[in-house]
């Protein structure tokens, strides 16, 4: 894409509710190069939040107002209900505009592979936004396995719990299978893709979705098992209902292990208001570093800083650069085979083969 005749690449932002205020926003605002120039939402109050937050961002009230618009951006962000990725996604490439889809990039892997080709047949850039691949905890870990300090990776152990014992109310409690609710499908697409990632595709899918807690829809606790095709298998918890949290990473490896508690701070920091670039953004204090080493003989390891202005830097090279993307769509596709494959595997009491 030739952004030669200007300085800033011009971004329009469909949906201001968490995803959209306080992650992309933000991380649009903080990355050199990318500007933004347009929100849609038809929420009054949103819609006042938005011109706060962005002073002179042009704020539309429907999807259809920003296609009458495409000329006048680069980039189109998808930061709504997990039910409108695939249609808004799709009408954004029928534009001629490149897309940001955040996570999980569809309900099903046939919905991302029929966006997916539509995005090549265009000559698009198409990514989506699994923004903790830039954790500083998964960096951290990242940066473990790759020196060889764990030798062979036997197992990975990953967590993502919370203690929310009242449900909330909110599509993402609701459901209906376009919803894509639950927490397999809310905290898993993190957790899934962070273990292909880290030791590569799956070969089957073992998983447990539960109910706890009175009147749910969707699950609120769930585990999900893999064995990935290096022989490593990744053992994934995530939920609701943990008023106690487990270790956010437990990796054993033949020649040591690693276990890391606590969460990466970074979305705590948006929330607050706080912005990538700022002193200390990203940083994690000693006490929260992780532990390496074997009974009798381990060592602190100091934690890579949180980088989620990262995935956005990405963005904007590629679209310069024409490069690749910051996470490949076809990695996305491949997290959803294993969710639906959870799915399936919970429902028969069975693994799943890949």
């Amino acid at each position: 894409m030739s952004t030669t005749a200007r300085d800033e690449l011009r971004v329009g932002l469909l949906g201001y509710g968490l995803a959209g205020a306080v992650f992309h926003g933000p991380l649009i605002a903080a990355t050199p190069g990318l500007r933004l120039t347009t929100v849609v939402t038809g929420n009054p109050e949103r819609a006042d939040r938005a011109r706060r937050d962005h002073p002179g961002v042009v704020v539309l009230d429907h999807p259809d107002r920003l296609w009458e618009r495409a000329a006048d951006l680069d980039l189109v962000v998808v930061a709504t209900p997990n039910r409108s990725h695939v249609p808004l996604t799709g009408a954004a490439l029928a534009a001629g505009l490149p897309v940001v889809v955040d996570k999980p990039f569809a309900a099903t892997a046939e919905q991302g592979r029929r966006l997916a080709a539509e995005a090549r047949s265009r000559g698009l850039l198409l990514t989506v936004f699994q923004n903790r691949r830039w954790d500083g905890d998964f960096r951290t870990l990242r940066r473990v396995v790759a020196a060889g300090d764990l030798g062979r990776v036997l197992r990975l152990e990953s967590r993502f719990e919370r203690w929310v014992p009242t449900p909330r109310t909110g599509w993402r409690e609701n459901g209906a299978p376009e919803d894509a609710g639950g927490v397999l499908y809310d905290l898993g697409s993190h957790l899934v893709d962070q273990a292909l990632h880290l030791l590569g595709p799956a070969t089957s899918v073992y998983a447990e979705l539960n109910r706890r807690r009175p009147g749910v829809e969707v699950d609120d606790d769930a585990f999900v098992a893999l064995t990935h095709a290096g022989g490593a298998r990744s053992h994934l918890w995530m939920g609701s209902v943990s008023a106690h949290h487990g270790p956010r990473f437990r990796v054993l490896g033949d020649r040591a292990a690693y276990t890391k508690h606590g969460l990466d701070g970074q979305e705590a920091a948006l929330q607050a208001g706080r912005r990538p670039g700022q002193p200390g953004w990203g940083e994690e204090p000693r006490e929260c570093w992780g532990v390496l080493g074997v009974p009798g003989d381990t060592r602190e390891v100091p934690g890579e800083p949180g980088a989620y202005q990262n995935f956005y830097a990405g963005v904007r090279d590629a679209l310069v650069d024409g490069g690749s993307p910051p996470v490949d769509p076809d990695e996305a596709i491949a997290g959803l085979v294993v969710l639906e494959a959870a799915r399936r595997s919970a429902t028969e009491g069975a693994v799943v083969r890949l």
